[in-house]
Protein backbone atom coordinates (compact mmCIF):
# COMPACT_ATOMS: atom_id res chain seq x y z
CA UNK A 1 0.00 0.00 0.00
CA UNK A 2 2.85 2.37 0.80
CA UNK A 3 4.65 1.71 -2.76
CA UNK A 4 1.91 2.04 -4.49
CA UNK A 5 0.62 5.11 -2.27
CA UNK A 6 3.70 7.15 -3.30
CA UNK A 7 4.07 6.00 -6.75
CA UNK A 8 1.15 8.80 -8.11
CA UNK A 9 3.41 11.54 -5.93
CA UNK A 10 6.63 10.21 -8.16
CA UNK A 11 5.07 10.66 -11.34
CA UNK A 12 4.07 13.53 -10.66
CA UNK A 13 7.20 15.03 -9.85
CA UNK A 14 8.45 13.64 -13.05
CA UNK A 15 5.96 14.94 -14.99
CA UNK A 16 6.69 18.42 -14.00
CA UNK A 17 7.15 20.59 -16.53
CA UNK A 18 10.37 22.52 -16.28
CA UNK A 19 8.95 25.53 -17.70
CA UNK A 20 6.50 26.14 -14.55
CA UNK A 21 9.15 26.26 -12.46
CA UNK A 22 10.79 29.65 -11.55
CA UNK A 23 14.30 29.18 -12.58
CA UNK A 24 13.90 29.55 -16.11
CA UNK A 25 12.30 33.11 -15.79
CA UNK A 26 14.71 34.05 -13.13
CA UNK A 27 17.49 33.61 -15.21
CA UNK A 28 16.51 35.30 -17.89
CA UNK A 29 15.12 38.36 -16.57
CA UNK A 30 17.97 38.68 -14.33
CA UNK A 31 20.05 38.31 -17.06
CA UNK A 32 18.19 40.69 -19.54
CA UNK A 33 18.82 43.57 -16.22
CA UNK A 34 22.54 42.41 -16.23
CA UNK A 35 22.99 42.93 -19.76
CA UNK A 36 21.50 46.36 -19.50
CA UNK A 37 23.32 47.91 -16.72
CA UNK A 38 26.51 46.68 -18.40
CA UNK A 39 25.60 48.60 -21.50
CA UNK A 40 24.64 51.17 -19.39
CA UNK A 41 27.75 51.11 -17.84
CA UNK A 42 29.98 50.31 -20.95
CA UNK A 43 28.71 53.55 -22.16
CA UNK A 44 29.39 56.10 -19.47
CA UNK A 45 32.74 54.49 -18.91
CA UNK A 46 33.87 55.34 -22.44
CA UNK A 47 32.18 58.77 -21.84
CA UNK A 48 34.35 59.33 -19.38
CA UNK A 49 37.17 57.99 -20.26
CA UNK A 50 38.02 59.52 -23.02
CA UNK A 51 36.29 62.91 -22.26
CA UNK A 52 38.33 62.74 -18.79
CA UNK A 53 41.66 62.34 -21.32
CA UNK A 54 41.25 64.90 -23.85
CA UNK A 55 43.12 67.39 -22.50
CA UNK A 56 45.91 65.41 -21.02
CA UNK A 57 49.33 66.52 -22.98
CA UNK A 58 50.74 63.40 -24.29
CA UNK A 59 53.97 63.15 -25.66
CA UNK A 60 55.19 64.37 -29.40
CA UNK A 61 56.96 61.83 -31.60
CA UNK A 62 59.33 62.23 -34.77
CA UNK A 63 59.15 59.41 -37.12
CA UNK A 64 61.78 59.07 -40.10
CA UNK A 65 59.87 57.36 -42.97
CA UNK A 66 61.53 55.12 -45.33
CA UNK A 67 61.69 57.75 -48.42
CA UNK A 68 63.14 60.20 -45.90
CA UNK A 69 60.23 62.68 -45.01
CA UNK A 70 59.61 63.05 -41.23
CA UNK A 71 56.12 63.37 -39.47
CA UNK A 72 55.66 64.98 -36.28
CA UNK A 73 52.72 64.69 -34.15
CA UNK A 74 50.45 63.11 -30.88
CA UNK A 75 50.15 59.64 -31.59
CA UNK A 76 46.54 58.60 -31.18
CA UNK A 77 45.43 55.61 -32.16
CA UNK A 78 46.79 52.37 -34.60
CA UNK A 79 44.38 49.89 -36.79
CA UNK A 80 44.78 47.64 -39.15
CA UNK A 81 43.80 48.36 -42.74
CA UNK A 82 43.76 46.46 -46.41
CA UNK A 83 46.00 48.02 -49.05
CA UNK A 84 44.95 48.83 -52.78
CA UNK A 85 45.63 46.18 -54.67
CA UNK A 86 47.68 48.33 -57.32
CA UNK A 87 49.71 48.49 -54.35
CA UNK A 88 51.01 45.59 -53.21
CA UNK A 89 53.44 45.21 -55.66
CA UNK A 90 55.69 47.99 -55.06
CA UNK A 91 55.24 46.95 -51.15
CA UNK A 92 59.03 46.27 -49.80
CA UNK A 93 59.42 42.49 -48.73
CA UNK A 94 58.85 42.44 -45.26
CA UNK A 95 55.14 44.63 -46.11
CA UNK A 96 54.39 41.61 -48.13
CA UNK A 97 55.54 39.21 -45.56
CA UNK A 98 53.06 41.23 -42.84
CA UNK A 99 50.51 41.29 -45.38
CA UNK A 100 50.35 37.54 -45.99
CA UNK A 101 50.88 36.69 -42.12
CA UNK A 102 47.83 38.94 -41.32
CA UNK A 103 45.52 37.79 -43.93
CA UNK A 104 45.90 40.63 -46.44
CA UNK A 105 45.99 43.19 -43.59
CA UNK A 106 48.39 45.67 -42.24
CA UNK A 107 49.43 48.16 -39.34
CA UNK A 108 49.35 52.01 -39.67
CA UNK A 109 49.60 54.39 -37.11
CA UNK A 110 47.41 58.13 -36.57
CA UNK A 111 49.02 61.06 -35.70
CA UNK A 112 47.70 64.44 -35.16
CA UNK A 113 50.27 66.64 -36.39
CA UNK A 114 48.31 70.02 -36.38
CA UNK A 115 49.93 73.18 -38.81
CA UNK A 116 46.28 72.76 -40.78
CA UNK A 117 47.97 75.81 -42.33
CA UNK A 118 50.47 74.07 -43.78
CA UNK A 119 49.18 70.68 -44.74
CA UNK A 120 45.92 71.32 -45.41
CA UNK A 121 44.96 68.35 -43.03
CA UNK A 122 45.45 68.03 -38.83
CA UNK A 123 45.73 64.13 -38.70
CA UNK A 124 48.29 62.12 -40.81
CA UNK A 125 48.49 58.24 -41.35
CA UNK A 126 52.06 56.31 -40.77
CA UNK A 127 52.06 52.88 -42.32
CA UNK A 128 54.10 50.75 -39.70
CA UNK A 129 56.32 49.32 -42.45
CA UNK A 130 57.46 52.72 -43.45
CA UNK A 131 58.74 53.45 -40.29
CA UNK A 132 62.37 53.94 -40.01
CA UNK A 133 62.64 55.48 -36.78
CA UNK A 134 60.51 56.75 -33.54
CA UNK A 135 61.47 59.45 -30.86
CA UNK A 136 60.83 62.12 -29.22
CA UNK A 137 62.93 65.24 -29.32
CA UNK A 138 62.77 67.80 -25.83
CA UNK A 139 62.91 70.78 -28.53
CA UNK A 140 59.19 69.94 -30.26
CA UNK A 141 56.64 72.45 -29.26
CA UNK A 142 53.10 72.35 -28.72
CA UNK A 143 51.42 75.62 -29.45
CA UNK A 144 48.03 76.24 -29.46
CA UNK A 145 46.46 79.08 -31.91
CA UNK A 146 43.44 81.27 -31.70
CA UNK A 147 43.09 80.44 -35.98
CA UNK A 148 44.06 77.35 -37.58
CA UNK A 149 44.47 75.10 -34.88
CA UNK A 150 47.84 73.50 -33.28
CA UNK A 151 51.12 74.35 -34.46
CA UNK A 152 53.61 70.93 -33.93
CA UNK A 153 57.16 72.31 -34.37
CA UNK A 154 60.20 74.25 -32.98
CA UNK A 155 60.60 77.71 -32.33
CA UNK A 156 63.00 79.81 -34.16
CA UNK A 157 62.57 83.50 -33.61
CA UNK A 158 61.22 86.02 -31.74
CA UNK A 159 60.52 89.74 -33.24
CA UNK A 160 59.98 92.46 -30.90
CA UNK A 161 58.96 95.86 -32.28
CA UNK A 162 61.88 95.33 -35.03
CA UNK A 163 64.42 93.65 -32.75
CA UNK A 164 64.94 89.52 -33.99
CA UNK A 165 65.83 87.27 -30.81
CA UNK A 166 66.54 83.61 -31.85
CA UNK A 167 65.62 80.94 -29.56
CA UNK A 168 68.84 80.21 -28.05
CA UNK A 169 69.06 83.01 -26.44
CA UNK A 170 65.79 83.74 -25.29
CA UNK A 171 64.40 81.33 -22.47
CA UNK A 172 61.17 79.98 -21.80
CA UNK A 173 60.01 82.02 -19.05
CA UNK A 174 60.80 85.28 -21.23
CA UNK A 175 58.80 83.33 -24.02
CA UNK A 176 56.25 83.28 -21.38
CA UNK A 177 56.38 86.68 -20.30
CA UNK A 178 56.34 88.36 -23.83
CA UNK A 179 53.02 85.91 -25.04
CA UNK A 180 51.59 87.50 -21.23
CA UNK A 181 51.85 90.52 -22.58
CA UNK A 182 50.79 90.11 -25.95
CA UNK A 183 47.79 88.40 -24.58
CA UNK A 184 46.97 91.72 -22.45
CA UNK A 185 46.61 93.98 -25.76
CA UNK A 186 44.60 90.55 -27.77
CA UNK A 187 42.39 91.03 -24.52
CA UNK A 188 41.94 94.66 -24.20
CA UNK A 189 41.52 95.18 -28.24
CA UNK A 190 38.60 92.14 -27.25
CA UNK A 191 37.48 94.38 -24.59
CA UNK A 192 37.09 97.64 -26.86
CA UNK A 193 34.94 95.31 -29.93
CA UNK A 194 33.03 93.53 -28.27
CA UNK A 195 32.56 95.13 -24.98
CA UNK A 196 32.75 99.43 -25.64
CA UNK A 197 32.21 99.70 -29.19
CA UNK A 198 29.48 96.99 -29.03
CA UNK A 199 27.40 99.25 -26.47
CA UNK A 200 28.01 102.09 -28.90
CA UNK A 201 26.69 100.13 -31.60
CA UNK A 202 23.52 99.31 -29.53
CA UNK A 203 22.71 102.62 -28.02
CA UNK A 204 23.23 104.42 -32.06
CA UNK A 205 20.42 101.61 -32.98
CA UNK A 206 18.68 101.77 -30.40
CA UNK A 207 18.17 105.96 -31.21
CA UNK A 208 17.31 104.95 -34.61
CA UNK A 209 14.34 102.90 -33.68
CA UNK A 210 13.10 105.36 -31.28
CA UNK A 211 13.38 107.93 -33.67
CA UNK A 212 11.18 105.28 -36.45
CA UNK A 213 8.57 104.50 -33.96
CA UNK A 214 7.85 108.50 -33.25
CA UNK A 215 7.83 108.64 -37.28
CA UNK A 216 5.34 105.78 -37.44
CA UNK A 217 3.33 107.17 -34.72
CA UNK A 218 2.90 110.98 -35.65
CA UNK A 219 4.23 110.80 -38.72
CA UNK A 220 7.36 112.78 -40.40
CA UNK A 221 5.60 116.21 -40.37
CA UNK A 222 4.86 116.26 -36.71
CA UNK A 223 6.26 118.60 -34.13
CA UNK A 224 7.38 115.45 -31.95
CA UNK A 225 9.13 114.15 -34.58
CA UNK A 226 11.16 116.95 -35.31
CA UNK A 227 11.76 117.12 -31.66
CA UNK A 228 12.97 113.63 -31.52
CA UNK A 229 15.01 113.94 -34.83
CA UNK A 230 17.09 116.63 -33.41
CA UNK A 231 17.74 114.84 -30.30
CA UNK A 232 18.62 111.75 -31.95
CA UNK A 233 20.94 113.43 -34.03
CA UNK A 234 22.68 115.47 -31.23
CA UNK A 235 23.10 111.95 -29.35
CA UNK A 236 23.99 110.56 -32.41
CA UNK A 237 27.38 112.79 -32.97
CA UNK A 238 28.24 112.31 -29.23
CA UNK A 239 27.92 108.42 -29.93
CA UNK A 240 29.93 108.47 -33.29
CA UNK A 241 32.70 110.74 -31.78
CA UNK A 242 33.09 107.94 -28.93
CA UNK A 243 33.03 105.21 -31.75
CA UNK A 244 35.69 106.87 -33.34
CA UNK A 245 38.05 106.96 -30.28
CA UNK A 246 37.75 103.55 -29.35
CA UNK A 247 38.01 102.67 -33.19
CA UNK A 248 41.30 104.46 -33.44
CA UNK A 249 42.52 103.19 -29.69
CA UNK A 250 41.77 99.60 -31.11
CA UNK A 251 43.85 100.18 -34.47
CA UNK A 252 46.90 101.55 -32.62
CA UNK A 253 46.83 98.69 -30.19
CA UNK A 254 46.78 96.42 -33.44
CA UNK A 255 49.52 98.24 -35.21
CA UNK A 256 51.63 97.50 -31.50
CA UNK A 257 50.39 93.83 -31.65
CA UNK A 258 51.52 93.16 -35.21
CA UNK A 259 55.20 94.49 -34.41
CA UNK A 260 55.16 91.44 -31.98
CA UNK A 261 55.40 88.07 -33.62
CA UNK A 262 56.70 84.52 -33.25
CA UNK A 263 58.34 82.53 -35.71
CA UNK A 264 57.70 78.44 -35.90
CA UNK A 265 59.39 75.71 -38.02
CA UNK A 266 57.74 72.31 -38.45
CA UNK A 267 59.52 68.99 -38.56
CA UNK A 268 59.81 69.60 -42.37
CA UNK A 269 61.78 73.18 -42.18
CA UNK A 270 58.53 74.96 -43.03
CA UNK A 271 58.53 78.43 -41.36
CA UNK A 272 55.02 79.78 -39.95
CA UNK A 273 54.66 83.74 -38.78
CA UNK A 274 52.47 84.03 -35.97
CA UNK A 275 51.91 86.94 -33.93
CA UNK A 276 52.70 86.52 -30.25
CA UNK A 277 48.81 87.63 -29.51
CA UNK A 278 47.28 84.63 -31.61
CA UNK A 279 48.85 82.27 -29.43
CA UNK A 280 46.96 81.23 -26.19
CA UNK A 281 49.09 78.46 -25.13
CA UNK A 282 52.71 76.64 -25.98
CA UNK A 283 54.28 74.46 -23.93
CA UNK A 284 57.57 72.00 -24.47
CA UNK A 285 55.36 68.20 -23.70
CA UNK A 286 58.26 66.21 -23.74
CA UNK A 287 60.20 68.04 -21.24
CA UNK A 288 56.97 68.58 -18.52
CA UNK A 289 56.76 66.89 -15.25
CA UNK A 290 54.06 65.20 -13.93
CA UNK A 291 52.99 68.09 -12.11
CA UNK A 292 53.28 70.53 -14.85
CA UNK A 293 51.17 68.15 -17.22
CA UNK A 294 48.36 68.35 -14.46
CA UNK A 295 48.96 72.41 -14.37
CA UNK A 296 47.79 71.77 -18.06
CA UNK A 297 45.48 69.73 -17.93
CA UNK A 298 43.48 71.66 -15.33
CA UNK A 299 44.16 74.94 -17.72
CA UNK A 300 42.10 73.11 -20.78
CA UNK A 301 39.35 72.34 -18.60
CA UNK A 302 39.19 76.01 -17.27
CA UNK A 303 39.12 76.84 -21.16
CA UNK A 304 37.00 74.85 -22.29
CA UNK A 305 34.46 75.44 -19.62
CA UNK A 306 34.69 79.72 -19.32
CA UNK A 307 35.68 80.49 -23.22
CA UNK A 308 33.77 80.58 -26.67
CA UNK A 309 34.73 78.04 -29.14
CA UNK A 310 36.89 78.67 -32.14
CA UNK A 311 38.20 76.75 -35.50
CA UNK A 312 34.74 75.28 -36.37
CA UNK A 313 34.01 74.14 -32.83
CA UNK A 314 36.74 72.00 -32.44
CA UNK A 315 38.92 73.83 -30.35
CA UNK A 316 38.27 76.65 -27.31
CA UNK A 317 35.51 76.23 -25.13
CA UNK A 318 31.90 75.43 -24.86
CA UNK A 319 30.48 78.36 -22.13
CA UNK A 320 27.81 80.25 -24.49
CA UNK A 321 26.72 76.26 -24.84
CA UNK A 322 26.69 75.60 -21.55
CA UNK A 323 24.58 78.89 -20.27
CA UNK A 324 22.47 78.16 -22.84
CA UNK A 325 21.76 74.77 -22.04
CA UNK A 326 20.32 75.88 -19.09
CA UNK A 327 18.72 78.53 -19.93
CA UNK A 328 16.45 76.89 -21.36
CA UNK A 329 16.00 73.61 -19.30
CA UNK A 330 15.25 76.48 -16.48
CA UNK A 331 12.37 78.40 -18.64
CA UNK A 332 11.38 74.95 -19.76
CA UNK A 333 10.75 73.81 -16.66
CA UNK A 334 8.72 76.79 -15.33
CA UNK A 335 6.85 76.53 -18.18
CA UNK A 336 5.93 72.84 -18.05
CA UNK A 337 5.42 73.12 -14.30
CA UNK A 338 1.98 74.83 -13.83
CA UNK A 339 0.40 73.93 -17.11
CA UNK A 340 1.07 70.50 -16.10
CA UNK A 341 -0.29 70.65 -12.71
CA UNK A 342 -2.68 72.27 -13.73
CA UNK A 343 -4.12 69.96 -16.08
CA UNK A 344 -3.48 66.66 -14.31
CA UNK A 345 -5.24 68.86 -11.00
CA UNK A 346 -8.45 69.33 -13.49
CA UNK A 347 -8.64 65.34 -15.09
CA UNK A 348 -8.22 63.71 -11.47
CA UNK A 349 -10.15 66.68 -9.02
CA UNK A 350 -12.75 68.13 -11.11
CA UNK A 351 -13.27 66.74 -14.52
CA UNK A 352 -16.49 64.29 -14.44
CA UNK A 353 -15.08 60.64 -14.89
CA UNK A 354 -16.28 59.63 -17.90
CA UNK A 355 -16.02 58.41 -21.75
CA UNK A 356 -14.40 61.55 -22.70
CA UNK A 357 -11.79 62.07 -19.83
CA UNK A 358 -10.56 58.49 -20.73
CA UNK A 359 -10.13 60.05 -24.19
CA UNK A 360 -8.28 63.21 -22.63
CA UNK A 361 -6.07 60.72 -20.84
CA UNK A 362 -5.37 58.45 -24.08
CA UNK A 363 -4.61 61.65 -26.07
CA UNK A 364 -2.29 62.89 -23.53
CA UNK A 365 -0.31 59.80 -23.33
CA UNK A 366 0.05 59.53 -27.27
CA UNK A 367 1.57 62.97 -27.61
CA UNK A 368 4.27 61.99 -25.50
CA UNK A 369 5.41 59.18 -28.15
CA UNK A 370 4.86 61.92 -31.66
CA UNK A 371 8.48 62.37 -32.42
CA UNK A 372 10.47 65.06 -31.14
CA UNK A 373 10.96 67.12 -34.82
CA UNK A 374 6.78 67.64 -35.09
CA UNK A 375 6.71 69.86 -32.05
CA UNK A 376 10.34 72.01 -33.66
CA UNK A 377 7.80 72.31 -36.73
CA UNK A 378 4.46 73.46 -34.66
CA UNK A 379 7.08 75.90 -32.59
CA UNK A 380 8.56 77.14 -35.80
CA UNK A 381 4.79 77.64 -37.35
CA UNK A 382 2.57 78.45 -34.44
CA UNK A 383 4.98 80.09 -32.04
CA UNK A 384 7.49 82.11 -34.37
CA UNK A 385 5.18 82.73 -37.34
CA UNK A 386 2.06 83.25 -35.84
CA UNK A 387 2.56 84.47 -32.62
CA UNK A 388 6.13 86.05 -32.91
CA UNK A 389 4.90 87.95 -35.73
CA UNK A 390 2.34 89.35 -33.59
CA UNK A 391 3.99 90.47 -30.99
CA UNK A 392 6.08 92.26 -33.51
CA UNK A 393 3.38 94.09 -35.46
CA UNK A 394 1.89 95.18 -31.82
CA UNK A 395 5.03 95.99 -29.79
CA UNK A 396 8.52 96.15 -32.62
CA UNK A 397 6.55 98.02 -35.87
CA UNK A 398 9.50 100.13 -35.93
CA UNK A 399 11.94 96.64 -35.92
CA UNK A 400 10.53 95.87 -39.67
CA UNK A 401 11.26 94.02 -41.98
CA UNK A 402 13.48 92.32 -39.05
CA UNK A 403 11.83 89.86 -36.76
CA UNK A 404 12.78 90.58 -33.40
CA UNK A 405 9.93 87.54 -31.70
CA UNK A 406 9.11 86.68 -35.62
CA UNK A 407 11.86 83.73 -35.75
CA UNK A 408 13.98 81.06 -33.47
CA UNK A 409 14.76 82.09 -30.25
CA UNK A 410 15.24 80.91 -26.23
CA UNK A 411 11.84 81.69 -25.63
CA UNK A 412 10.33 79.56 -28.44
CA UNK A 413 12.73 76.98 -27.62
CA UNK A 414 11.73 76.51 -24.26
CA UNK A 415 8.18 76.42 -25.13
CA UNK A 416 8.35 73.94 -27.51
CA UNK A 417 10.21 71.75 -25.38
CA UNK A 418 7.26 72.52 -22.67
CA UNK A 419 4.74 71.23 -24.72
CA UNK A 420 6.84 68.18 -25.81
CA UNK A 421 7.38 67.05 -22.10
CA UNK A 422 4.21 68.46 -20.62
CA UNK A 423 2.80 64.96 -20.90
CA UNK A 424 5.37 63.30 -18.55
CA UNK A 425 4.52 65.88 -16.10
CA UNK A 426 0.49 65.43 -16.38
CA UNK A 427 0.76 61.61 -16.19
CA UNK A 428 3.34 61.84 -13.10
CA UNK A 429 1.19 63.77 -11.46
CA UNK A 430 -1.93 62.25 -11.77
CA UNK A 431 -0.52 59.06 -10.96
CA UNK A 432 0.88 61.00 -7.81
CA UNK A 433 -2.82 62.59 -6.90
CA UNK A 434 -4.13 59.47 -7.20
CA UNK A 435 -2.20 58.21 -4.74
CA UNK A 436 -3.12 60.28 -1.81
CA UNK A 437 -5.59 58.58 0.63
CA UNK A 438 -9.84 59.63 -0.63
CA UNK A 439 -9.88 59.19 3.68
CA UNK A 440 -7.78 62.38 3.83
CA UNK A 441 -9.82 64.39 1.10
CA UNK A 442 -13.18 63.38 3.18
CA UNK A 443 -11.66 64.33 6.79
CA UNK A 444 -10.59 67.49 5.22
CA UNK A 445 -14.14 68.24 3.58
CA UNK A 446 -16.36 67.20 6.80
CA UNK A 447 -13.92 69.85 8.69
CA UNK A 448 -15.46 72.41 6.48
CA UNK A 449 -12.54 73.21 4.21
CA UNK A 450 -13.78 73.79 1.04
CA UNK A 451 -12.48 71.45 -1.95
CA UNK A 452 -9.99 74.07 -2.95
CA UNK A 453 -8.72 74.39 0.27
CA UNK A 454 -8.29 70.49 0.44
CA UNK A 455 -6.26 70.35 -2.72
CA UNK A 456 -4.21 73.35 -1.67
CA UNK A 457 -3.63 72.20 1.81
CA UNK A 458 -3.71 68.61 2.04
CA UNK A 459 -3.70 66.74 -1.70
CA UNK A 460 -1.13 68.97 -3.50
CA UNK A 461 1.61 69.26 -0.19
CA UNK A 462 1.51 65.16 -0.52
CA UNK A 463 1.13 64.36 -3.54
CA UNK A 464 4.42 67.24 -4.41
CA UNK A 465 6.90 64.37 -4.61
CA UNK A 466 5.23 62.93 -7.30
CA UNK A 467 4.90 66.45 -9.12
CA UNK A 468 8.45 66.34 -8.92
CA UNK A 469 9.51 63.20 -10.13
CA UNK A 470 7.66 64.29 -13.64
CA UNK A 471 9.27 67.34 -13.32
CA UNK A 472 12.66 65.56 -13.59
CA UNK A 473 11.82 63.18 -16.25
CA UNK A 474 11.09 65.96 -18.16
CA UNK A 475 13.93 68.27 -17.43
CA UNK A 476 16.07 64.47 -18.44
CA UNK A 477 14.29 64.41 -21.82
CA UNK A 478 14.47 68.37 -22.68
CA UNK A 479 17.78 68.97 -21.72
CA UNK A 480 18.93 66.41 -24.59
CA UNK A 481 16.87 67.49 -27.36
CA UNK A 482 18.28 68.31 -30.12
CA UNK A 483 16.04 68.15 -33.39
CA UNK A 484 13.27 71.01 -32.33
CA UNK A 485 16.04 73.20 -31.38
CA UNK A 486 16.64 73.19 -34.72
CA UNK A 487 14.55 74.34 -36.19
CA UNK A 488 13.15 77.31 -33.18
CA UNK A 489 16.17 78.67 -32.09
CA UNK A 490 19.41 77.31 -31.72
CA UNK A 491 22.63 78.17 -33.84
CA UNK A 492 26.58 76.92 -34.60
CA UNK A 493 27.55 80.00 -32.69
CA UNK A 494 25.77 82.73 -30.60
CA UNK A 495 27.87 86.22 -30.22
CA UNK A 496 25.41 87.22 -28.10
CA UNK A 497 24.00 85.58 -24.40
CA UNK A 498 20.52 85.58 -23.97
CA UNK A 499 21.35 87.48 -20.40
CA UNK A 500 23.49 91.05 -20.98
CA UNK A 501 23.68 94.25 -19.27
CA UNK A 502 21.61 96.42 -21.96
CA UNK A 503 17.74 96.89 -20.57
CA UNK A 504 15.92 94.49 -20.28
CA UNK A 505 18.84 92.41 -19.63
CA UNK A 506 17.03 89.09 -20.41
CA UNK A 507 16.21 88.90 -24.42
CA UNK A 508 14.32 85.41 -24.42
CA UNK A 509 14.28 86.60 -28.81
CA UNK A 510 17.89 86.00 -28.75
CA UNK A 511 19.51 82.58 -31.08
CA UNK A 512 21.58 80.76 -28.78
CA UNK A 513 23.83 77.85 -28.31
CA UNK A 514 23.11 74.00 -27.20
CA UNK A 515 25.25 71.41 -25.42
CA UNK A 516 23.36 68.74 -27.46
CA UNK A 517 23.41 70.22 -30.87
CA UNK A 518 27.17 71.32 -30.26
CA UNK A 519 27.69 67.22 -29.81
CA UNK A 520 25.52 67.36 -33.56
CA UNK A 521 27.82 69.79 -35.49
CA UNK A 522 30.89 68.24 -33.99
CA UNK A 523 29.72 64.92 -34.62
CA UNK A 524 28.32 65.82 -38.83
CA UNK A 525 29.06 68.87 -39.48
CA UNK A 526 33.24 69.21 -38.59
CA UNK A 527 35.25 69.99 -41.49
CA UNK A 528 37.63 66.95 -39.75
CA UNK A 529 36.07 64.35 -38.17
CA UNK A 530 39.41 63.52 -36.17
CA UNK A 531 40.02 66.56 -34.79
CA UNK A 532 35.90 66.60 -33.52
CA UNK A 533 35.96 63.34 -31.85
CA UNK A 534 37.82 64.45 -28.79
CA UNK A 535 35.33 67.84 -28.41
CA UNK A 536 32.98 65.25 -28.83
CA UNK A 537 33.03 62.68 -25.73
CA UNK A 538 34.70 65.69 -23.63
CA UNK A 539 31.08 67.77 -24.15
CA UNK A 540 29.19 64.83 -23.86
CA UNK A 541 30.71 63.86 -20.87
CA UNK A 542 29.79 68.04 -19.52
CA UNK A 543 26.35 67.66 -20.75
CA UNK A 544 25.39 64.01 -18.59
CA UNK A 545 26.77 65.93 -15.82
CA UNK A 546 25.11 68.95 -16.35
CA UNK A 547 21.51 66.77 -16.75
CA UNK A 548 23.28 64.94 -13.87
CA UNK A 549 23.75 68.03 -11.27
CA UNK A 550 19.90 69.29 -12.54
CA UNK A 551 18.53 66.44 -11.75
CA UNK A 552 20.13 65.67 -8.65
CA UNK A 553 19.56 68.82 -6.92
CA UNK A 554 15.57 68.58 -7.86
CA UNK A 555 15.84 64.77 -5.88
CA UNK A 556 17.07 66.35 -2.97
CA UNK A 557 13.78 68.52 -3.13
CA UNK A 558 11.78 65.62 -3.42
CA UNK A 559 13.11 63.55 -1.24
CA UNK A 560 13.15 66.68 1.28
CA UNK A 561 9.15 66.70 0.30
CA UNK A 562 8.25 63.20 1.28
CA UNK A 563 9.91 63.69 4.79
CA UNK A 564 7.17 66.32 5.36
CA UNK A 565 4.84 65.12 3.81
CA UNK A 566 4.75 61.25 3.65
CA UNK A 567 2.62 60.04 1.61
CA UNK A 568 4.17 57.00 0.26
CA UNK A 569 6.42 56.57 -3.49
CA UNK A 570 4.99 57.72 -6.61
Amino acid sequence: MNKDNNRPNENRKRSTDFKARGEPALWLLGGTLTIGLLMIFGFLTLIIYNGLSTFYPRPIEVLRLADGSKIAGEFIRSEKFKPEPDKIASLPEAAKKELADNKGYLKRLLFKTGNFDLYHEDYKWAPDFEIVERSRPEDMIYVKRIEWGPFIGKIVSLDMDGTTVGVSNLSLAELKEAHREAEKRRRRIQEIERGQLAAVNYYMDRNRLALRKVELKQGKESQAYVNASENFKTEQEKLEKRYNELSNEAASLRQVDSKYTITLVDVAGKEKTNKISDIVEFYPTNQLSLGQKIKIYLAGWSEFLTEEPREANTEGGVLPAIFGTFCMTVLMSIFVAPFGVVAALYLREYAKQGQLVSVIRICVNNLAGVPSIVYGVFGLGFFAYVFGVSIDELFFPERFPNPTFGTGGILWASLTLALLTVPVVIVATEESLAAVPQSMREGSLACGASKWQTIKRIVLPRAMPGVMTGLILAMARGAGEVAPLMLVGVVKMAPELPIDSFYPYVHLERSFMHLGFHIFDLAFQSRNSEAAIPMVFVTTLLLITLVFVMNIVSIIVRNRLKRKFFAGHF
